[in-house]
């Protein structure tokens, strides 16, 4: 979340290079690439979906002036942002980000509208931050669902939420579905401090979700070590996850906290896969 995610990777354009040292594991990488890839692409939308949703709460009181201005790194010029439902100032509130029929920002070409509802602002303990889509694309593939954030701070200083993501669905560029769901624990461990948002840094703790193939079986993605997502970089830096699926029993490793889109698996027999994102 490189980036496999919130902590959604971050590229929706998932390429993958395997290495191995027999037909048998080259042909088992091959079955499983389109999973992975699913996977990945999932988790990249549901952190950029994230890093919107800050955009947002952190100047939701002033959002009218983004629009056309590309004021931050995640908020597109391309895009517009209206209060949907509710009054600036007061909740609940409901914001509107259009991409219209084609945004490209950052590489990333979306489309549609994501809604983002809050019920109070977002540093506070208990507040809901909910992400819906509608007819919405990240590079061509469609990706529907719901993702809740729930604030669970208790130390003012360590910002932290759960993230539960329902009825998630990725349509791909060959009309494949696959569905997701699941719940990870997120928090801030760096730039609380600071009004910016370019230095802040998240850290996935725990979790796990499921994706599931048109034909049924499915991928358990769980975090083993927590993921590091900075807010200034596309891609998961660092962590662990562990993959077990129909073929997939093994680790994946975003490296040594790098910005890049590298990561390896490593099957439990102990074969090493080298992942380009």
């Amino acid at each position: 979340m490189k980036r496999i995610f919130v902590l959604t990777a971050i590229v929706v354009l998932a390429g993958f290079s395997f290495q191995s040292c027999s037909k048998d594991e080259t042909e088992a990488a091959v079955v499983d690439q389109e999973l992975l890839v699913a996977n990945a692409q999932i988790d990249v939308s549901n952190e950029m979906d994230f890093d919107l949703g800050l955009d947002v709460a952190s100047e939701q009181d002033t959002y009218s002036s983004r629009n056309g201005v590309s004021s931050a790194r995640t908020f597109p010029s391309c895009a517009t942002i209206s209060v949907e439902n509710g009054t600036l100032g007061q909740f609940p509130i409901t914001f509107a980000v259009d991409f219209g029929t084609g945004c490209l920002h950052n590489g990333i070409l979306r489309s549609g509208i994501i809604r983002i509802t809050f019920d109070d602002y977002l540093i506070n303990f208990g507040s809901h931050m909910t992400i819906t889509r509608s007819n919405y694309y990240v590079n061509g593939r469609k990706i529907e669902g719901t993702v809740v954030y729930q604030n669970q701070t208790t130390n003012a200083e360590v910002p932290k939420w759960s993230r539960t993501v329902t009825d998630g669905k990725l349509t791909t560029l060959t009309g494949s579905v696959f569905t997701f769901s699941g719940t990870r624990i997120v928090q801030q461990i760096e730039g609380v401090g600071t009004l910016t948002l370019g230095d802040n840094v998240y850290e996935v703790l725990s979790g796990n979700h499921t994706v599931t193939r048109p034909n049924g079986t499915s991928l358990t993605v769980t975090v083993v070590t927590p993921l590091i997502k900075k807010y200034a970089c596309t891609y998961i830096s660092q962590g662990q996850l562990n993959l077990q699926g129909a073929l997939l029993d093994g680790i994946l490793d975003y490296g040594d906290n790098t910005c890049d889109n590298l990561a390896t698996y490593t099957h439990s027999n102990g074969v090493v896969y080298n992942v380009s994102l």
